[in-house]
């Protein structure tokens, strides 16, 4: 028996009592209404109908009677065959969104959600748990970002790190591509994309990876004098590092990468990519945009704390640098690559001079003294000749016999010219 039907026995069973002092006069209309909890003319109306009808004129005539306002059933089976024949294991609300910008759906999430669960599509939620007080955003966008890598299976059988660089405030984000592994040069390539596209910004919030901070134990305190190549990078730029020490403390990014989780491997596969140049190309043009779209907040402060980059170039700071020793051959030892230096009109030789090694995340190598490169190479460790330097053709000076054409004019001109 349901509950609806129970509360109506009981309410007729107060009632009849009630009725029955009120007949004995040992009640007044208004107190026996106000002992059962109904307005004075309600009581009167269902006395009226107890009359006249008997215990039938008391039955609640809404019962077993179809709402007016309820979703034809038609509807709600075609929804829930959408959902099981096309998007089996999305989340409800991510679901709901593609129902409604796509198939032309028009019903509220929670109608959608409580559908779902009733046909054993969708599991319910466990109860949360002890409450948290959140951290407050940052003010301005660029006051402090997150960047961090996750390592999942985006498309079936391919385990890949995607790295995010987020904002603190709004939670937009600004870079996220798929690499092999998280790393140094994964680091390097978000913070550039970030910095050509926005400009610099204030504070970077990340984990204690190897390739952000030096740790003396595993799960200790960072060391703040020794720096790694994206700590003396960040340094040089005049950004802040901020190490977490919980996963709580990066609660923003976690977050966000719990939402990517859900929905990119869906998004892809409904997609048809499983290759990673095109699922790259797929974040940056069609997922991204959406995603910031949907999740982006706007800040609590107008204006921004990102400042226009116009300093040197951004290539050769957000690179690895490592200092080296010229061999007596004018080679440098590098990663069991031999770079050998070209000639250089500016210094007879090299030999055990201290130069700087410059690797970038494309895998192409440099070499400079000081402030000047002195030659590119490629992954290879091959010599790259700049169009600007390439050997220009010399005149051939004039032999014996050879004609000279001399022009008077031109000779008194540089007589005059020398002489003041």
């Amino acid at each position: 028996m349901i509950r609806a039907h129970v509360l109506q026995e009981v309410r007729q069973m107060r009632f009849e009592e009630l009725y029955g002092r009120r007949h004995r006069r040992e009640l007044t209309m208004a107190e026996a209404a106000e002992i059962l909890g109904v307005t004075e003319r309600t009581f009167r109306r269902w006395s009226g109908r107890y009359d006249t009808e008997g215990v039938e004129g008391l039955q609640d005539r809404r019962l077993g009677r179809a709402s007016g306002r309820a979703v034809p059933v038609d509807e709600a089976l075609r929804m829930v065959t959408l959902y099981e024949t096309r998007y089996t294991g999305w989340t409800v609300k991510h679901f709901h969104e593609r129902w409604q910008t796509e198939h032309g759906g028009t019903r509220s999430y929670s109608w959608t959600k409580k559908t779902l669960q009733a046909a054993g599509h969708v599991v319910r939620a466990p109860r949360r748990g002890a409450h948290r007080k959140k951290r407050p955003r940052k003010p301005l966008p660029g006051m402090m970002l997150h960047q961090d890598g996750s390592t999942h299976e985006w498309v079936p059988g391919c385990q890949w790190d995607l790295i995010v660089t987020l904002d603190d405030a709004t939670s937009e984000l600004y870079s996220a591509f798929f690499v092999e592994e998280e790393g140094t040069m994964s680091s390097f390539q978000g913070l550039r994309e970030v910095i050509e596209t926005r400009g610099l910004f204030s504070s970077l919030y990340t984990d204690r990876g190897s390739h952000y901070w030096y740790t003396a134990e595993a799960g200790g305190k960072v060391d703040q004098t020794r720096l790694t190549q994206v700590h003396r990078a960040l340094q040089q730029l005049g950004v802040t590092l901020i190490p977490a020490y919980s996963p709580e403390a990066r609660g923003r990014s976690e977050r966000a990468f719990r939402t990517l989780q859900d929905r990119l491997p869906k998004e892809l596969a409904l997609a048809g990519i499983t290759e990673r140049a095109a699922a790259n190309r797929y974040l940056t043009e069609h997922f991204l945009p959406q995603h910031n779209a949907r999740f982006m907040v706007g800040a609590t402060e107008p204006g921004t704390a990102f400042i226009p980059w116009v300093g040197s170039t951004l290539a050769e700071i957000l690179c690895v640098q490592e200092e080296r020793v010229v061999a007596k051959d004018n080679t440098v030892h590098y990663h069991r690559q031999h770079l050998q230096i070209p000639q250089n009109p500016h210094r007879f030789h090299y030999v055990k001079v201290t130069v700087r090694v410059h690797e970038y995340p494309d895998g192409t190598l440099a070499v400079f003294h000081g402030p000047r490169c002195l030659a590119r190479y490629d992954a290879e460790g091959r010599l790259i000749e700049p169009e600007d330097e390439a050997p220009r053709r010399k005149t051939p000076p004039p032999r014996l016999g050879d004609r000279l054409i001399v022009d008077p004019g031109a000779m008194v001109r540089d007589i005059f010219s020398a002489h003041g």
